[in-house]
């Protein structure tokens, strides 16, 4: 697997050096797509097109290769679009927002469903913590810029406190999962697998999942540019994306078994992750927008994103279900 920089995405940083939309067109604009170049996590609906394969098989008619290359959140993933070191990509909700108001050069190609079942706040038993409104004064350890940072606001905001009332420590996934271990954070937010071997490993008291606060979607984002020259290419992926959704839609056991297989996440865990997905890839609706559209604002108004960003005006069109 290819190597490419893990810096983590700081939002503050890249309005800082100017880094604009059209900061990583250049690589792509070189010459037709040969390898398209995919971010994945630890989860979701790639991974099992990874395994299956049906990318690979769409794209072969085409002569185009795919390689698929690994991050550990999606903030990191959203910076690997904009310099284009990758061309596809599969994040929360959050990330791009956080990439927009950042002058990224994104573009959201597909949406994904999300039942907010694998993602949540939670604490160790034992620790005084039994509701959202414990969390006041205490440290909470969430990624910057991740579908989990946007929990834990509207959790926050839906049991009457502020951001201001908890310590946010900001944390990849793996090191907030010491940090937990080590009781140096008092709670984490967080989605799966991480989410699924908390569980499996901690028994928490889990205090609220994004279920129970927002209605999400996860989505498919490209850098800016790419859809619109190798639009072929994206719709091929898009509807191999889609076979892998029906498939593993009929076969949760199995997409257990190959999530294990291309993360290495244990297969118990795997197993609580592949109970609770939704499986499916669809354009961005007008409803979808709107609601990404009130997730940008809410950000804004707490002095999370630098400026207001229209989602609408990131939104590749080409996709038609």
């Amino acid at each position: 697997m290819t190597q490419i920089s893990r810096r983590r995405f700081a939002v503050t940083s890249l309005v800082a050096m100017g880094c604009v939309a059209g900061a990583g067109t250049l690589p792509l604009r070189a010459a037709p797509v040969k390898t398209l170049k995919v971010g994945f996590q630890k989860a979701g609906l790639p991974v099992v097109a990874q395994r299956l394969g049906t990318v690979e098989t769409a794209l072969r008619p085409l002569g185009i290769s795919v390689e698929w290359v690994e991050f550990p959140a999606g903030p990191p993933l959203v910076e690997a679009l904009n310099t284009g070191a990758i061309h596809l990509g599969w994040t929360g909700d959050a990330p791009p927002i956080f990439g927009q108001a950042a002058g990224a050069a994104i573009s959201y190609v597909a949406a994904l469903p999300s039942n907010g079942q694998g993602e949540a706040i939670f604490a160790k038993p034992g620790s005084g913590i039994a509701k959202v409104a414990d969390l006041k004064g205490r440290r909470v350890a969430v990624t910057k810029g991740s579908s989990a940072h946007n929990l834990v606001v509207a959790a926050l905001e839906a049991n009457g406190l502020s951001y201001a009332d908890i310590e946010p420590v900001y944390l990849s996934p793996a090191d907030a999962g010491a940090a937990f271990a080590a009781d140096k954070v008092d709670a984490w937010a967080v989605w799966d697998p991480f989410f699924a071997i908390a569980e499996l490993r901690y028994k928490p008291v889990i205090l609220a999942r994004t279920a129970d606060v927002l209605k999400v979607n996860t989505y498919f984002l490209a850098h800016r540019d790419f859809p619109v020259e190798n639009a072929e290419a994206v719709q091929k992926t898009l509807a191999a994306l889609r076979e892998a959704a029906d498939w593993a839609a009929a076969h949760r056991g199995e997409v257990a078994q190959a999530l294990h297989e291309v993360t290495g996440v244990p297969l118990d865990a795997e197993k609580l992750v592949a109970e609770r997905l939704d499986f499916g890839i669809f354009p961005l609706s007008p409803e979808i927008v709107a609601g990404q559209q009130a997730t940008a604002d809410r950000f804004f108004r707490l002095g999370l994103i630098p400026r207001q960003i229209a989602v609408a005006e990131a939104v590749w069109p080409g996709f038609q279900s």
